[in-house]
């Protein structure tokens, strides 16, 4: 009776350790899964959501995309060219393309773009365990309009300090100062009327609230800045006055601009923009 107690002990032990050596021995393969709904309009509260091979919810850590577009404007698939390319470059890192509601002048306007961005991160928080991704760590990078909102979500409502790094790429930094001062009024100010739903003149704290320049001396995370110095769009001095605003706060930052270079660019200058961004985003999400 006892050796048959001890033979079924061994059988069980062996069975045991044969589970876990395959669980470890398992492969968590890449997976990517597009126009997953973070809320309840499906055509714009979505996301493409791309997963890396091998992933856990240790080392894995989350990066958002924000489309440019002049807010009321652009798609998640304009960085679908890119996507390729970043996947690449990082490796153990889970990719998150974003859409948000776009402003119509009255019933979405900046304050629900930037309640998108949140309801994104709120859902992709609760599916880390199925994602296998460790959500205490956040990147995010926006262009144009797109970086305007990574701005303002990083520097004003980062209240619990998970982003740690932000990419701007030529994103207006002070809209009082783009309202008042841009070189094509009639072009620009419909534009940004349309995202504040007022002017600086009759609502003076509403575009102050809705300006990242204004809340750099109190964020903590770093940045990187990207700007072309014959932009039109968003003048290079968006960018120029944010660094120095981060120079006189202290924070850590990283500014390039290429000469000669518009509202985007490709070539060379692209190569550069996307060789500089993976290094940051490897250099502060560790």
């Amino acid at each position: 009776m006892k050796k048959l107690f001890f033979l079924f002990i061994v059988v069980i032990f062996l069975s045991s350790c044969k589970k876990s050596t395959e669980e470890n021995n398992s492969v968590v393969e890449a997976k990517t899964i597009l126009n997953v709904a973070y809320a309840s309009n499906n055509s714009l509260q979505n996301m493409d959501v791309y997963l890396p091979a091998n992933r856990n919810t240790i080392t894995t850590y989350p990066i958002l995309l924000v489309h440019g577009g002049s807010w009321s404007g652009g798609d998640k698939t304009d960085f679908d060219g890119d996507i390729a390319s970043i996947k690449d470059s990082l490796r153990n890192y889970a990719i998150f393309n974003i859409n948000y509601r776009l402003a119509n002048g009255t019933s979405i306007l900046l304050q629900q773009q930037i309640d998108d961005i949140n309801a994104a991160i709120n859902f992709i928080e609760s599916k880390s365990n199925d994602y296998l991704i460790n959500t205490n760590k956040w990147g995010i990078l926006g262009a144009s309009a797109g970086a305007h909102l990574a701005l303002l979500k990083t520097y004003k409502y980062n209240t619990n300090n998970k982003i740690k790094a932000v990419a701007d790429l030529f994103g207006p930094t002070d809209m009082t100062w783009m309202y008042n001062n841009h070189p094509y009024p009639s072009l620009s100010q419909p534009i940004i009327q349309n995202v504040l739903g007022t002017t600086p003149s009759v609502s003076p704290t509403i575009y102050y609230n809705a300006s990242p320049i204004n809340f750099a001396s109190t964020a903590v995370t770093p940045t990187i800045i990207f700007h072309g110095t014959a932009d039109e769009v968003v003048p290079i001095s968006e960018s120029v006055n944010l660094k120095n605003a981060l120079i006189t706060a202290g924070i850590s930052f990283e500014y390039y601009s290429y000469n000669g270079e518009s509202h985007g660019w490709t070539g060379a200058n692209l190569t550069d923009t996307h060789n500089k961004l993976i290094q940051f985003f490897k250099n502060h999400l560790r």
